[in-house]
């Protein structure tokens, strides 16, 4: 029930991360999948596909992923992935958390698990709704419970951090680290 961001760079395996999780969420909820171009596959037995279209020559029948995140929400889905937060999408993907959808998950490009938090909010300023971005933190705390980090590291996709997210202290993002990977360090005789 936890509202998780998958972060990290290009290549890092966060797609593949989100796919896999999926296969663990229990057969019986509902799990709507919204992406720009269908990446995130899983076996579970109850996923509604839902893929942005852009507009014709003409300048008609565009289907963003914000409006997709909210036609989403009309599904009543347990859980609502969002395959790649980069845009104003991420503003109603806020706003679903906020408002009791619970096992909500998102990959977004960061260069660290806190990043990833902070880059949530600038994309929400996005939407243009003019909202204090105090309120935005206020939000974002009170909506991610947890980012895992990935990089690639030496041809190997590897979860690199993970921090568990609880409000905020003043303005800042009370984070508790819960897995740091380690360096390789070579031995030398």
């Amino acid at each position: 029930g936890s509202n998780l961001l998958i972060a990290g760079g290009t290549g890092a395996g966060k797609t593949s991360l989100l796919s896999c999780l999926l296969e663990h969420v229990s057969p019986d909820q509902r799990i709507a999948i919204i992406e720009e171009t269908t990446e995130i596959y899983a076996e579970h037995p109850h996923l509604v596909y839902l893929e942005a279209r852009s507009s014709s020559p003409e300048g008609r029948g565009e289907v963003t992923l914000q409006a997709l995140v909210k036609n989403a929400l009309r599904m009543r889905p347990d859980r609502l992935i969002l395959g790649e937060c980069r845009g104003p999408e991420a503003f109603d993907l806020l706003q679903a958390m906020n408002t009791g959808h619970r096992g909500a998950m998102g990959t977004i490009h960061a260069n660290s698990a806190v990043d990833a938090l902070k880059r949530l909010e600038g994309l929400a300023t996005l939407a243009g709704f003019g909202v204090p971005i105090r309120t935005l933190r206020e939000w974002v705390a009170a909506a991610i419970h947890g980012v895992v980090f990935l990089e690639k590291r030496q041809g190997l996709r590897q979860i690199t951090e993970i921090i568990d997210l609880s409000g905020l202290e003043g303005d800042v993002y009370r984070v508790t680290p819960r897995y740091k990977l380690q360096p390789l360090t070579l031995a030398t005789s």
